[in-house]
């Protein structure tokens, strides 16, 4: 977990590239967090950030 959103995005990005998976940014109170995305559950209270797909192009 992090406090520091750009970090878990930048880690997300390079995350997602090296397993080539898509991985999810998430947020729990002040802090973010990783995880490949079928590692999250529904019933998980988590606010979604966003998701880096390694397959799909970047807008």
């Amino acid at each position: 977990m992090s406090n520091d959103l750009f970090l878990a995005q930048n880690h997300a990005f390079q995350l997602a590239r090296t397993l080539m998976v898509p991985v999810t940014v998430f947020q729990v109170g002040n802090e973010y967090g990783v995880l490949p995305s079928v590692d999250l559950d529904d019933e998980d209270d988590l606010e979604i950030i966003h998701e880096f797909d390694p397959h799909r192009p970047a807008h």
